[in-house]
């Protein structure tokens, strides 16, 4: 490629990008092109292709950030920790922090792990016998993922002691009002509901994802399994129902809305495990019963990915957003996570 090329939203020269990983990647060698990946909202991507081999780089947006939000140092921490564990991840290769950046905000290098991504919930693209056994391996994932000994990793700092669910209403809380230019008095109304109805503590602890979903995963281009857990940003030391409630509260959503979901499809048609069967092999996973409170933990999901989704409004309105149109198609999801949340609690 040409070296003197401006890459679209790094705003730097491929040259000088090419020498950046020559330093600091091990082996890297012979740039020869680099594109943005079109999905995701949060932090933008690209895959760098070169003599080496396939890359991805991922970066912090442009513009002005909300506190706490697009950590991609946490991303990079989390995952070098995993490395070898049973949670997949890919390898890590470089980060560049705020400080010594040459783009002037934080990236991170790391391995470009091949195979195949679902976006469509309902799985379309596979035969019905073969789609129960991509929810077990999504299902064994997650289970892997909150039975990591974060000590063990050197985690045990990830995330602050103390009632999880407590602090994450508060967070949320703050940051829908922060990023929503008119708040919508459900959501105000859901917000104080979960402010006051808090399950006591139970003490249970683990490291969460914070974006666990059917897409966030890469699985082997052959078999039903999870090679690459993706997306970090949002990951801390937790409650691991969060996880688990925030990938069923999605799975509610309409499954022709902008944000596709199984609302409205006969999964057992499809092959699918209903919500209580995939609640029910995670608990088995960790020798548990029933869970008590599921409503608030769903309820909860609902609202903070209309948080999360009022952020991603905001950056499209302000310029910021890594897909723009994709961001705003995205806010047309608010009035039903919205909907579904006040349906369940008030």
């Amino acid at each position: 490629m040409d070296g003197q090329e401006v890459i679209e939203g790094l705003g730097m020269r491929a040259a000088a990008l090419e020498r950046w990983l020559k330093a600091h990647v091990p082996g890297f060698a012979g740039l020869r092109g680099v594109e943005k990946f079109a999905t995701g909202q949060s932090n933008p991507t690209w895959r760098l292709r070169a003599e080496s081999g396939d890359y991805v780089l991922r970066a912090k947006p442009p513009g002005r950030l909300l506190k706490s939000a697009h950590l991609v140092e946490r991303e990079f921490r989390v995952m070098a920790a995993l490395a070898g564990s049973a949670v997949p991840v890919p390898r890590m290769l470089a980060l560049a922090e705020d400080a010594d950046s040459p783009i002037g905000r934080a990236f991170f290098v790391m391995e470009h792990v091949p195979g195949r991504i679902f976006w469509d919930p309902a799985l379309p693209e596979l035969p019905r016998v073969r789609r129960a056994a991509i929810y077990d391996a999504m299902n064994a994932t997650l289970a892997a993922l909150h039975s990591v000994d974060v000590q063990a990793v050197g985690l045990g700092d990830f995330g602050r002691p103390g009632n999880y669910f407590a602090r994450q209403v508060k967070l949320w809380s703050r940051q829908y009002l922060a990023a929503a230019r008119t708040p919508r008095e459900d959501l105000l109304a859901v917000m104080r509901w979960l402010e006051a109805n808090i399950p006591e503590d139970d003490g249970r602890c683990a490291l969460v994802h914070g974006d666990f979903r059917l897409d966030n995963m890469i699985f082997h281009p052959e078999h039903p399994r999870v090679v690459a857990l993706l997306d970090w940003e949002l990951s801390t030391i937790g409650h691991p129902l969060a996880d688990l409630a925030y990938q069923c509260a999605q799975w509610r959503m309409s499954h022709d809305g902008p944000l596709r979901g199984l609302g409205g499809l006969d999964r057992a048609a499809l092959g699918l495990p209903s919500e209580e069967e995939y609640v029910a092999a995670w608990c088995a996973r960790h020798g548990l019963g029933e869970i008590p409170c599921w409503s608030f933990y769903l309820a909860f999901s609902l609202f903070r990915f209309a948080a999360i989704l009022e952020g991603v409004v905001r950056r499209a309105e302000e310029g910021n957003a890594s897909n723009p149109e994709t961001g705003r198609r995205y806010g047309a999801a608010i009035p039903e996570l919205a909907g579904l949340a006040a349906r369940l609690v008030l």
